[in-house]
């Protein structure tokens, strides 16, 4: 069950709960509150807002119902790029946990005093992949200016927004690295977030996109072309920390997160250790 509440300082998430519809179509932020289905809220439950990155959907919704099940409390998830949420918080939004996709915006906020330093904790890691719309008609033996050209046949490459947004800065670094960044950047298609890639290339609306293995995991509607050497961007890691003035409820919820019951869970949706 999705359910919206009007959230002080948060005019675009009040703006999708009212439902105006051309905020909702342009925003790439998703609310989604995941409580306990029970008869009676326990007495003194809180409610937990976790703003996470776009790549944790399905790992975090089952945490939150699992947790919101165990402990009572509500846990709402607000998802978008790591860069998009930093800036809410750093503006006011009443986020209790922050979850980044690279460290770099949990330092900024940090140093912004947005941010409890001693409550950073490492979640998980990614690996990046080149994807194409399911079923894959030619796989190229290597990942080269000439073969992606032929493969997009004038179309372009999905990916998150490489200025800011953690998993397209991955990419960007990752096309250096290979020596095909430049002659690339005419056919690039940034995206808000990478989740919005993806759907690029499952509508069939980009031949190529390059995004989280997490994200192809599982998936229908994309094959996995090439696995980028994990040695040509910077480590991939989820980092999770308490926002200033957290509910206190907030720091169970971290805790569950970091638990090895919770790691199975990032691994089972395809997300890595590292």
């Amino acid at each position: 069950m999705v359910k919206c509440k009007p959230l002080p300082k948060l005019k675009l998430i009040r703006a999708i709960c009212m439902g105006n519809r051309s905020v909702r179509q342009s925003a790439s932020i998703v609310v989604i509150t995941v409580a306990a289905l029970l008869a009676s809220e326990p007495t003194g439950a809180e409610q937990i807002m976790v703003f996470a990155a776009a790549s944790l959907k399905r790992p975090l919704m089952e945490s939150a119902r699992a947790h919101g099940t165990s402990s009572g409390n509500r846990v709402s998830l607000s998802f978008a790029a790591s860069s998009s949420l930093a800036r809410q918080i750093d503006a006011g939004a009443p986020a209790d946990l922050y979850i980044s996709a690279n460290a770099a915006w949990i330092n900024w906020l940090l140093g912004r005093g947005k941010i409890q330093a001693t409550s950073r904790t490492h979640l998980a890691g990614n690996r990046l992949v080149l994807v194409t719309p399911k079923p894959a008609l030619a796989r190229p033996e290597r990942f080269t200016a000439a073969s992606t050209l032929r493969f997009l046949q004038g179309g372009r490459i999905a990916l998150a927004d490489p200025g800011h947004v953690p998993a397209g800065i991955y990419a960007r670094q990752a096309l250096t690295n290979l020596g095909v960044w430049s002659k690339l950047v005419p056919y690039l298609a940034p995206a808000a977030n990478v989740r919005a890639a993806l759907a690029l290339v499952e509508r069939g609306a980009a031949p190529l996109g390059i995004v989280y293995a997490s994200d192809a995991h599982g998936n229908d509607a994309v094959d996995v072309l090439y696995r980028f050497d994990i040695n040509s961007h910077a480590p991939i890691r989820y980092v999770a920390a308490l926002v200033a003035n957290a509910r206190p409820a907030t720091a169970d919820f971290l805790a569950a997160l970091a638990t090895r019951k919770s790691r199975e869970l990032f691994r089972k949706y395809a997300f890595s250790a590292d």
